[in-house]
């Protein structure tokens, strides 16, 4: 007996492997997905300027990475002794503006960087909400707190969206043809913007999203189904955590199945598997850490961790064994 609605997801044609070199680009659901690339030891690159939430907020950090673009000034600004930039996320902040320019190029070059390096780039799409500063007249990235007079909230487009994704796509294709391109919706509820808004953003979104991944012919975009996977095979508030917004553990759990199943490479299961065993082995907490019988695990361990790294040299286990 089934008590859900499967989803049906294809399987990416350009597979992630141990020889990936993956970028998560975009909202908070993209550090779950990272949090468990990290965990079996793929390599990768999560968010260098930070979360994202809306698609212009990305497109505009993606254009200055792969342009070059010099930051001045303008791209910055000091808010209770904070320096900060209304592109960026507010976790990428300094004492001085002088710092906080030298952050902020060190990160747009790592971004450039990445994008034209990695095999895979996985994009996840928070929200359609916008704000616009109504001085400068820009959408920015993040409002860093300041008061809400300040900014207009502006629902952005299906046509909007269209454009944004298609100028991301462009631009990462302009450097990195080869690249795969994995989109997400994320299935995190913003809720502060309200019930019905929040569906109406998602709504926005996906049509978007949708109507662009048909349009595209290239192959080298895939939809994988987070959204989809949380509202129709998870559909209960027990697989959201406290806040009744974010999934839990649980559901983040399932949906990471779902994309091994659609988006790793079989190939390197047995690995993932050898990973995974040393990982949960590191924890492992001794009642006698001088015991015989620990002191063998602990060698045993090692070695396990050694044939690993010889073969996977960028791998770096947390070695809690000496």
């Amino acid at each position: 007996m089934q008590f859900f609605t499967p989803v049906n997801i294809p399987k990416l044609e350009l597979q992630i492997d141990y020889n990936a070199d993956v970028l998560l680009i975009g909202s908070c659901f993209a550090e779950n997905i990272a949090r468990k690339l990290s965990f079996y030891q793929f390599c990768h690159t999560l968010n260098p300027l930070g979360i994202l939430f809306h698609p212009l907020a990305i497109e505009k950090l993606l254009a200055t990475a792969l342009e070059k673009e010099s930051l001045n000034d303008e791209h910055i600004f000091c808010h209770q002794e904070i320096w900060r930039s209304f592109d960026t996320h507010s976790s990428l902040n300094a004492l001085s503006k002088e710092n906080m320019l030298t952050l902020l190029h060190q990160q747009t070059d790592l971004m450039g960087d990445k994008i034209r390096q990695a095999t895979h780039i996985v994009i996840t799409l928070g929200t359609a909400w916008a704000y616009r500063n109504k001085i400068s007249q820009k959408y920015v990235a993040n409002c860093h707190k300041i008061p809400q007079k300040e900014f207009s909230k502006e629902l952005l487009s299906v046509e909007e969206i269209y454009r944004s994704l298609k100028n991301i796509v462009d631009g990462i294709k302009s450097v990195n043809p080869d690249c795969q391109l994995i989109f997400t919706i994320s299935p995190v509820r913003h809720i502060k913007d309200g019930i019905v808004e929040n569906q109406r953003s998602k709504a926005h979104l996906i049509a978007s999203l949708h109507e662009f991944l048909y349009n595209e012919k290239s192959g080298k975009c895939y939809y994988f189904p987070a959204y989809e996977i949380m509202m129709d095979e998870l559909r209960d508030y027990r697989f959201y955590a406290e806040d009744k917004l974010h999934p839990n553990q649980t559901a983040i759990d399932f949906i990471w199945e779902k994309f091994t199943e659609s988006c790793i490479d079989v190939k390197v299961l047995d690995d993932m598997k050898k990973v995974e065993e040393i990982q949960k082995s590191l924890q492992h907490k001794p009642f006698n850490p001088n015991a015989e019988n620990h002191q063998k695990f602990l060698l045993n361990l090692q070695q396990k961790i050694k044939q690993l790294e010889q073969k996977f040299p960028f791998m770096n286990f947390v070695d809690k064994t000496e």
